[in-house]
């Protein structure tokens, strides 16, 4: 592999840590990873160029234009070249992300939108779309590989990886999801916090409608209407998003299960068994690639 695929450039902002993953003709891949303090929000920053970020540990939100949007493993953000944005961190623990950087050729192509006309795409509007189970799982093959195997590949084949990730995260498979209104957004951004906050814990609905001031009826429908998932599925996919980073070097299943929130080996395998189609097991042996 080139160089310029795999360069130990590390730079550091304030606690933030940016690293430079993968840079080819059709794109730069970065890790980014942060544990600013809690409650803080960064300087005003500006990307010239579009991107797809991938949030894949913890929770952070994006201010940008007179939008709030929550950055979790449950979403995927479209980033529009041009506007200035900011970022805040409500809890503990940090968080962290993949950004692509494409060529804007490869996404003009991959978006089925002209060049000119990639502002006003479904996704760089909306800003953020659920990620699902497909992209989650193919988010984590790819960040297994592009931190341990990646420099093993030819560019040939980091292109083609780079590609398929890009393919995942713009299908959204027709799901429609309803636009809040400023109250209402509020209200869905704190439940996603305190899930979030409470991942590995029991969580009943009542805990919820407490900590966001909100009945379990009204949370209920609202976050459905507007997420297009009930919470327990949003509460489930974000643990299962946790097991999938960790499943690779994990030697306990049981220990993880536990650790991510599930009451048991078996609750967490048929979870697994559903959102991704294959076992935890096999999923592991995928990762390493015995499989």
């Amino acid at each position: 592999m080139a160089e310029s695929m795999l360069t130990a450039a590390h730079y550091r902002r304030d606690i933030d840590r940016r690293v430079r993953l993968l840079d080819l003709s059709i794109g730069l891949v970065e890790n980014l990873s942060s544990d600013d303090a809690p409650g803080l929000r960064s300087a005003e920053e500006f990307s010239a160029q579009y991107q797809v970020c991938l949030p894949y540990r913890g929770l952070f939100v994006w201010h940008v234009g007179r939008q709030d949007v929550v950055g979790d493993a449950n979403q995927v953000l479209f980033v529009t070249g041009g506007e200035s944005y900011r970022l805040s961190h409500p809890l503990i623990g940090g968080y962290a992300e993949l950004i692509v950087t494409p060529d804007v050729g490869a996404l003009s192509e991959l978006a089925h939108a002209p060049r000119a006309g990639l502002s006003s795409h479904p996704l760089f509007a909306r800003r953020s779309f659920r990620a699902s189970p497909r992209l989650q799982s193919a988010r984590a093959l790819f960040l297994h590989w592009a931190t341990t195997s990646a420099s093993e590949a030819d560019e040939l084949e980091a292109e083609e990886q780079v590609l398929a990730l890009l393919r995942a995260a713009l299908r959204h498979d027709g799901e429609r999801h309803v636009t809040c209104g400023p109250r209402t957004a509020r209200l869905i951004r704190r439940t996603k916090e305190f899930l979030e906050a409470q991942l590995s814990s029991p969580i009943r609905l009542a805990d919820v409608g407490n900590a966001v001031g909100a009945s379990p009826a009204y949370l209920t429908d609202v976050f459905r209407r507007a997420e297009g998932i009930p919470v327990h599925r949003y509460l489930t996919q974000s643990r299962l998003a946790r097991a999938l980073l960790e499943l690779p070097h994990a030697t306990d299943l049981t220990a993880l299960a536990l650790e991510v929130g599930f009451s048991s080996h078996s609750h967490f395998s048929a979870a697994f068994r559903r959102a991704f189609g294959c076992t935890p097991s096999r999923f592991r042996e995928a990762a390493r690639g015995r499989v």
